[in-house]
């Protein structure tokens, strides 16, 4: 058994180099499914063996007591299904048949964890050219991760969690690479962590992201609790409306051993699925979201007449969608622990009509707890700089904290990044809850209203800085002192040219 640690980089570039079979001939945004999904096979599969070695070097002689140790195991592997199965038979007809086959049957045995989460991709599908191509494609594909490079075994890897970074790396650079397609369902890790560390999840909190994407800021915020607590007692909720997208969030909470999770599939404004037992909207301690900026047809026909009164501040325009996320979110708030934060584009702090009427309920209701300007170019697929409003159901006093964290950044290439000290500096700013010179306000419900219930941050954090005073006396003497330098200079230059007869 090979037992050579490895790093992360390593495991990430392999992973990365292993797109080049699909590139130029499938385009990045169906590609990914493939190697993602490709991954998660291969992990499991490398899991398992490990596990199965173990146990028989331990229980050689007694094979079912072997089969019993496995039958305990988080996950089954049915005999065929696994990756190296595949790989041997790679050079025979019928890759992508196969495959497809090996992932249903893993799907049945591990039906209650990974129900419907392959319906939505086929490896057998025309996308990937005519028989003799995709079959040769998914030849090179299975090689790619059969390279030493990718044996993904516990006994191998550590307890580092290099499986779910590779997942959130690959995630990542589809995303950069792919623009806006793919970052709707990418949320950068610092943002996500800033997120997280606002809400400060606690032990045995139920944790809700009603646009959920591949669900890395549901982790986050899980990964949260058991740093500080060592404790797994909490659920994560969340609903995503793209079919594989929701089933990469799907294996993303399998490959992190987050059991304790229900994410459905579906249009959450349309359709919400996270209802109680009563089949009323279910509430929670913490509600988290990225969701689509601005998005055009969500639903704007059967808002007034939603039977969770969701829209009981008022119906957002059928253009623009944002507040219809937000609403939704307020609505599903724990009365007394709740509390949410939710990216938003800035033209939410300020747009009018609907969502001016929309905005002065909620801060009149007093739920608005904060506002912080974020840094432009964090986000892909979009330039903009964007928001986090944070929403409180029981707040200390009728005030909201303002932060302008648009100038405090690491600027990247293509992405600005927060950095440590940039996050640090919000979350002290955020628990203080004090005004700071240029940085921070905290504006009263009458300074609010006085703005007409516009929350554009300049309009509360003055970050202009004044320019030093010039001293035009000065500036005249400096004039007069230059003048009569170059004077002197001409002067000169014309005595070399006549001596040299230039003149």
């Amino acid at each position: 058994m090979v037992n050579t640690q490895i790093n992360q980089d390593t495991i990430n570039d392999a992973v990365w180099s292993a797109c080049d079979t699909f590139r130029g001939t499938v385009d990045p945004s169906i590609y990914k499914d493939y190697v993602l999904t490709m991954l998660f096979l291969k992990y499991i599969s490398d899991v398992w063996q490990d596990h199965y070695d173990t146990y028989k070097a331990e229980y050689g002689d007694h094979p079912e007591l072997i089969e019993e140790m496995l039958r305990n195991e988080r996950f089954v592997l049915p005999p065929h299904s696994n990756f190296y199965a595949l790989f041997e038979a790679r050079h025979e007809p019928g890759n992508g048949e196969r495959i497809d086959k090996a992932l249903h049957a893993i799907e049945e045995a591990n039906i209650s964890k990974l129900r419907d989460v392959f319906q939505d991709i086929s490896f057998n599908s025309n996308k990937l050219g005519d028989e003799a191509q995709k079959n040769d494609i998914l030849r090179h594909l299975l090689e790619d991760f059969a390279k030493p490079e990718l044996n993904l075994r516990p006994s191998r890897v550590g307890t580092l969690d290099v499986i779910g970074n590779a997942y959130e790396f690959l995630i990542k650079n589809f995303a950069s690479t792919s623009g806006k397609k793919a970052g709707e369902f990418y949320t950068p890790p610092e943002v996500s962590r800033l997120m997280a560390m606002l809400m400060n999840p606690q032990e045995g909190d139920e944790i809700c992201d009603p646009t959920c994407g591949s669900g890395s800021l549901l982790m986050k915020c899980g990964q949260l609790i058991r740093q500080h607590s060592g404790s797994r007692k909490y659920a994560l909720y969340g609903q995503e409306a793209i079919g594989s997208t929701w089933a990469l969030a799907k294996m993303n909470m399998f490959l992190h051993g987050e059991d304790n999770h229900r994410i459905e599939w579906g249009d959450t404004i349309r359709n919400p699925k996270l209802l109680d037992s009563d089949g009323l909207l279910k509430h929670f301690d913490v509600v988290v979201a990225n969701p689509p900026f601005s998005l055009e047809k969500w639903g704007h026909d059967g808002a007034e007449a939603d039977k969770f009164k969701r829209f009981r501040r008022g119906v957002p325009p059928r253009t623009k969608g944002d507040y219809a996320f937000i609403l939704h979110m307020v609505e599903v708030m724990k009365p007394g622990t709740g509390r949410m934060a939710v990216v938003v584009p800035h033209g939410v702090l300020f747009r009018g009509a609907a969502e001016g009427k929309i905005r002065q309920k909620l801060i009149e209701d007093n739920l608005l707890d904060a506002v912080i300007g974020l840094p432009e170019k964090l986000f892909y697929g979009t330039g903009i700089p964007a928001a986090i409003l944070v929403f409180r159901k029981k707040k200390t006093d009728d005030k909201v904290l303002f932060i302008d964290a648009s100038h405090e950044y690491q600027d990247g290439k293509n992405q600005n990044l927060l950095r440590e000290q940039d996050l640090k500096k919000i979350l002290d700013t955020y628990a203080a809850r004090q005004s700071v010179d240029k940085y921070a306000y905290l504006a009263t419900a009458v300074e609010m209203a006085e703005n007409g219930y516009n929350l554009n941050i300049p309009r509360y954090v003055d970050t202009f800085e004044e320019e030093e005073e010039i001293d035009l006396v000065a500036v005249r003497e400096e004039r007069v002192k230059l003048k009569a330098e170059l004077a002197v200079l001409e002067e000169r230059m014309d005595s070399y040219l006549k001596e040299l007869g230039y003149v």
